[in-house]
């Protein structure tokens, strides 16, 4: 598609007289509340999760099909895709009475299959990467004379997601303004922000217009950067939708001239954008659609501008439900609301208590601790992983050496991604220190006061060997306790049990334990 000669004023033209609205409604324009009241500037959230297929892929895939002769749409249509544009190809084709060929790799979630199989798209499954799904589609468009919609490198495609550029502009005379200073568009092939970029560009050239891709899949950047299109040997999976290893000839051509600049993102920034999302909106997009809010904020923090009005694309919404527990644990990373630790403290009588009441003395706002790690070690020491509120970025760091200070070596953390993906989940294993062990699941209340409540409450002579905390966002949190109770202390333990009144169960001789952490 490279060297198509299509001026903005041409893609005008074409954008005006776009045929998507037999199948893709007019999505809203919103006010992000509390964002904007956080961020001190107006962001504005473009609702393309609300499409009937809960992404805007369907605009541009309609009005490349609804361009085809009557003679093509006889044979039919063939995509190669593993999300969106399947899901907007399939729509297209029941709407237009069109046979729509969608080739899918091997690897596809079920539900994504099932999802264009009920839209009437017929699913062929070849391969176990985009690229090799491409390949057989290619072959089958050939053998069979059907019409490749491509999900981006294609002017009347990018046409049809440039619709979403006149709605934003046109719809911002609803909300009483005219003031736009920039639009954030998520970017994968590059087929959104060409059609963005053109329309914005013949009709507001003083808006600017920023593409946002992640640290791991930032092909356009790369390619704008090196004057040619760059190929990645890999891309990152968690933003799938703009999971993209080459972008296009004629979407490259279009962001080398209009896109005024670009922001990366990471994972947890995506996490906790999505969050954002849903507090303003009830409503949970896909980690592709949250890259422009994620945009809209490390932009802000760069920049510290004030009182300017932003339009951020939520370009999909088809989240993989199995995603919202890892979403919801490095969101708060991501936002810096937590801060993680591994601090060693010595391996003495009251040690434990000590620390405890450190991090309650902590300078700044009443902290909380959110995640509690900690397996007994050796004679000397003890490592515990930590994890604590935090209310803005660069607290962790003064945290560590408040700790440090009073004695408790500690490391920071917060962004070392080894820590946060893998090692908590695996602080514990075997002691041979923890004789006379006793294992309980506690319920504690989630309220200040309650841990410190049950180390006062137990003998100095009872040691906690293991510790399992992980704040879930209830009002009760579930803990993990192993102590070291002398067996001629056993209706002492059972008075203290009584005493503390939290619901708990032993897990003494429970076969787990007994495989994975009992000595």
């Amino acid at each position: 598609m490279g060297g198509s000669g299509l001026t903005p004023a041409d893609y005008l033209k074409k954008i005006l007289t776009a045929r998507v609205y037999d199948v893709a409604i007019e999505s809203n324009l919103e006010i992000a509340k509390n964002l904007s009241q956080r961020l001190g500037n107006t962001v504005l959230l473009k609702r393309e999760d609300q499409q009937p297929v809960f992404s805007f892929k369907l605009r541009g895939a309609y009005n490349k099909m609804a361009h085809l002769t009557p003679a093509q749409l006889k044979k039919g249509v063939i995509c190669a895709s593993a999300g969106n544009h399947a899901q907007g190809v399939a729509l297209s084709g029941r709407k237009l009475g069109t046979r729509s060929v969608i080739v899918m790799p091997t690897t596809t979630p079920q539900v994504k299959v099932d999802a264009v199989r009920a839209l009437g798209g017929e699913v062929v499954l070849s391969g176990e990467s985009y690229s090799d799904a491409y390949t057989h589609a290619a072959a089958l468009q050939k053998r069979e004379g059907l019409t490749f919609v491509h999900p981006f490198d294609d002017p009347d495609v990018i046409a049809g997601q440039g619709t979403i550029a006149m709605e934003i502009l046109r719809q911002l005379q609803s909300l009483g303004t005219t003031r736009l200073d920039a639009v954030f568009v998520a970017i994968g092939g590059g087929g959104l922000i060409s059609g963005v970029a053109n329309y914005i560009k013949a009709v507001r050239p003083e808006v600017k217009v920023i593409g946002v891709q992640t640290n791991d899949s930032d092909a356009m950047l790369q390619s704008v950067q090196a004057g040619e299109r760059i190929t990645l040997p890999d891309v990152g999976l968690f933003a799938d939708g703009t999971a993209v290893k080459l972008v296009g000839e004629e979407t490259y051509r279009v962001a080398s001239a209009l896109v005024d600049e670009y922001v990366v993102v990471d994972t947890d920034a995506v996490c906790a954008a999505i969050k954002d999302i849903f507090v303003d909106t009830r409503s949970i997009v896909e980690p592709s659609g949250a890259l422009a809010v994620a945009a809209v904020k490390q932009y802000v923090a760069k920049h510290k501008t004030k009182g300017q009005t932003y339009a951020a694309i939520l370009c999909g919404a088809n989240m993989n439900f199995d995603r919202l527990r890892f979403v919801a644990e490095r969101a708060e990373v991501g936002e810096e609301r937590e801060a993680l630790f591994a601090v060693t403290i010595p391996e003495e009588r009251g040690s434990f208590r000590r620390f405890c009441e450190l991090i309650g003395d902590l300078p700044g706002t009443p902290r909380n601790v959110t995640e509690f790690n900690y397996r007994i070690h050796n004679e000397r020491e003890a490592h515990v992983f930590v994890g604590l509120t935090t209310q803005g970025k660069g607290e962790s760091t003064r945290i560590a050496k408040t700790l440090g200070k009073q004695g408790f070596k500690t490391l920071d953390l917060t962004h070392d991604d080894l820590a946060k993906e893998h090692i908590r989940h695996m602080v514990g294993g075997h002691s041979s220190l923890s004789s006379d062990e006793r294992l309980m699941r506690f319920i504690f209340p989630e309220r200040p006061g309650a841990l410190l409540k049950f180390l006062n409450l137990m003998r100095p002579n009872w040691n906690i060997s293991l510790f399992h905390y992980r704040n879930q966002g209830a009002d009760y949190g579930r803990i993990l306790v192993g102590m070291q109770v002398p067996p001629k202390d056993d209706k002492a333990f059972t008075q203290f049990l009584g005493t503390l009144g939290y619901p708990c169960v032993e897990e003494t001789s429970n076969p787990v334990y007994r495989l994975f952490l009992k000595s």
